[in-house]
């Protein structure tokens, strides 16, 4: 696209002008009613010359540009007509281009986690962030970090997912002393504690590979061929907290919740399958059917001594041993 001074002003004119069914512009009209509307936006300028104009006319007819098709068969005497094909057509509702498409796909998938309440939400963030609100007050804050890297290459990412490209990923671990290469067959992205994560297969390991985002340093796109997956990820991750699959079996975590926090866990559950089995006056026990994991241990061990871990015993003793480190760090 053009991206010379004044552009988007004069594509808003030959649109209009090649609109209009009720004038026949020639190419000296166009650059009258381009140069007015450039002047009475900014009187310094000096306007364009018949070359900007014809060449502004080529991009719009390009595929960078609106694919605009104009009557070629009007005239004025030996003068050409400007004026478009279908007269209905107008650049301002068109539809939008694809990538621009999958990039609302991405924000989309992240609002249809908020559920019943996506529409309120994404409403009162356009409202903020366009300055829709009379009241020059900032009135609400939402949880975002804007300094977490990685989130530029989700466009990337999901293009690659519906367009079945191999990814040759160079990736920072938090472990690894220098940077890992994977040639990733990419199959979902997911969101979890405001980071997003990648899951797809190398061929080199027989298990899914999952990539932080933030540790992503580069992404290049090969010429191989894809491998398909059967994985139907809602199914895959319904049974764990976070991002980890651990190898382990299915099974029922039994806790004991102090009354501080019940109304809490109650109102935003740890996991989906969340029941609370009983209640007194004291505390109530909580039953999860999930895989235990590290996501899980850290979220139980977020409310401190309000939550205790009943069974199973492998659960508990791994709650007591991280209990004990944290401990001894303090002790030192």
């Amino acid at each position: 696209m053009a991206t010379n001074k004044h552009a988007q002003i004069r594509y808003n004119v030959l649109d209009k002008c090649f609109s209009n069914p009720g004038r026949s512009y020639i190419l000296s009209d166009l650059l009258d009613e381009c140069n007015n509307a450039i002047l009475e936006f900014d009187p310094k300028t000096d306007g364009i010359r018949k070359r900007q104009l014809q060449e502004d006319i080529r991009f719009m007819k390009s595929d960078q540009g609106w694919r605009i098709e104009l009557n070629e068969e009007l005239k004025i005497g030996r003068k050409k007509v400007y004026r478009y094909l279908d007269s209905k057509f107008s650049i301002t509702n068109q539809p939008i281009n694809e990538d621009d498409a999958n990039q609302l796909k991405v924000a989309i998938f992240s609002l249809s986690r908020l559920q019943n309440q996506w529409a309120d939400e994404l409403s009162v963030r356009l409202r903020e962030k366009f300055k829709m609100v009379e009241d020059p007050r900032k009135i609400i804050e939402f949880e975002e970090n804007e300094f977490l890297t990685g989130k530029e290459y989700i466009t990337v990412l999901y293009n690659a997912i519906s367009y079945k490209k191999v990814l040759n990923i160079t990736y920072q671990s938090f472990k690894s002393d220098g940077p890992i290469k994977f040639i990733l067959h990419p199959y979902y992205l997911k969101q979890y504690n405001n980071r997003w994560f990648l899951f797809g297969k190398d061929e080199k390991f027989t298990t899914l590979t999952n990539l932080a985002l933030d540790r992503i340093e580069k992404i290049e796109e090969l010429d191989i061929e894809y491998l398909e997956t059967e994985i139907d990820f809602e199914e895959y991750f319904e049974d764990v907290v976070g991002v980890t699959v651990p190898s382990s079996k299915l099974g029922k975590v039994i806790l004991k919740v102090s009354l501080n926090s019940i109304d809490y866990i109650d109102t935003k559950p740890i996991h989906g399958s969340q029941k609370i089995k009983e209640q007194n006056e004291n505390f109530a026990i909580v039953e999860l059917n999930v895989i235990p994991n590290y996501e899980l241990e850290s979220q139980l061990l977020s409310f401190g001594d309000n939550i205790e871990v009943v069974r199973p015993l492998s659960l508990r003793i791994r709650i007591r041993e991280r209990v004990n480190d944290l401990i001894k760090k303090y002790d030192n």
